[in-house]
C-alpha cells in the first residue's frame, strides 16, 4: 500500500453540550417513540438539533477515522445491514475454521440436549436461555450469540480454535467499557483489540492483525477512534476467514442451542 492509500480517512463530529436526557425528554413532549433506553433514533436527534440550532453552534468538534476499504477484500460497508438486522446493541458473531456447527455449539457452552432448530421466537432473555444459532459457509461455521459474549472471551475463543484451527470473534456491547476483536489460532489467544481504539492491543500476539487494520486505513501505532468499529471489525473477521455473512445467512429456522441459565 502507498502512503496515499493509507491516509486515514477523518471524518468531524460536532460535540454538544447536553445533559443526560435532554433529547429523550424532548422527544417524548413533543411525540416520538423512543425506548427506555438504548440508542435514539438518528431522525429524531436530527429532529432536536433542527428545533434546537444555538447548541450545534456552541457545540466543540472531533475528529474520527472512518475505515474504508484500501485492498481488494471485505469492507465496512459490507455489513452496514448490520443497523436493521434486529440483532440488537449485545451479540457476539465468531468465525470458527476445522469444526462443524454441532462441535462449535458444545465448544461455546451446548449440551447435546440444548441443541435444536432456533425459530423467530426464540431470542436471549433474562429469565431464559442464551439463543445461539450457527450455520456453515465454506470451510467456516459462523455462531451469533443473540445478547451474548462468551464465545468472544480467551476461555471459549481457544478451545474452537485448538487441533489446528482458527477462530475470530465480534464482540459488540454498548453498555460495556470496550468492543472487542480477538483471534486465536491452534488454542492460542494471539489478539485482542478494541476494534473502536484499535491501538489498544493484548494477546500472545497482539500485532498480528495490524495488516488487516492498514488494508481499512487504520494506523495500528495511532491513538484514533474508529467512527464505524464494529463493520470494521467485522470486515477484518471477513477477509481471515475469505468469507462475508449476510443477512440471508441469519434467516430462521436455523441449528442453534438455547442454553439454560446462561444470560
Amino acid at each position: 500500500m502507498s502512503d496515499a492509500d493509507f491516509t486515514p480517512l477523518r471524518v468531524t463530529y460536532r460535540s454538544p453540550e447536553l445533559n443526560r436526557t435532554q433529547i429523550r425528554d424532548w422527544a417524548e413532549a413533543n411525540g416520538y417513540l423512543v425506548s427506555e433506553r438504548g440508542r435514539i433514533a438518528p431522525e429524531i436527534t436530527e429532529a432536536f438539533f433542527a428545533a434546537h440550532p444555538e447548541i450545534l453552534e456552541q457545540a466543540s468538534t472531533f475528529e474520527m477515522v472512518r475505515a474504508t476499504a484500501r485492498t481488494p477484500g471485505a469492507s465496512p460497508e459490507d455489513y452496514g445491514w448490520g443497523k436493521g438486522s434486529g440483532l440488537g446493541d449485545i451479540y457476539t458473531i465468531v468465525f470458527v475454521r476445522g469444526l462443524d456447527e454441532h462441535e462449535v455449539l458444545r465448544r461455546i457452552g451446548a449440551a447435546d440436549e440444548d441443541i435444536r432448530l432456533i425459530m423467530d421466537e426464540d431470542y436471549s432473555q433474562p429469565e431464559g436461555p442464551e439463543i445461539i444459532t450457527v450455520r456453515r459457509i465454506e470451510d467456516w461455521t459462523i455462531a451469533i450469540e443473540d445478547c451474548g459474549w462468551r464465545a468472544s472471551h480467551m476461555e471459549a475463543l481457544c478451545p474452537l480454535s485448538r487441533d489446528g484451527g482458527e477462530a475470530v470473534a465480534v464482540m459488540r456491547h454498548d453498555y460495556a467499557a470496550r468492543h472487542r476483536l480477538a483471534y486465536a489460532v491452534d488454542g492460542e489467544y494471539l489478539t485482542d483489540i478494541d476494534p473502536a481504539f484499535p491501538i489498544e492491543r493484548r494477546g500472545a500476539d497482539p500485532d498480528r492483525l495490524n495488516r488487516y487494520l492498514r488494508e481499512l486505513g487504520i494506523d495500528p501505532a495511532a491513538e484514533d477512534r474508529i467512527d464505524n468499529a464494529i463493520p470494521a471489525a467485522l470486515a477484518i473477521a471477513s477477509r481471515i476467514a475469505g468469507v462475508v455473512v449476510t443477512p440471508a445467512h441469519l434467516r430462521r429456522p436455523i441449528l442453534g442451542a438455547a442454553i439454560p441459565g446462561a444470560y
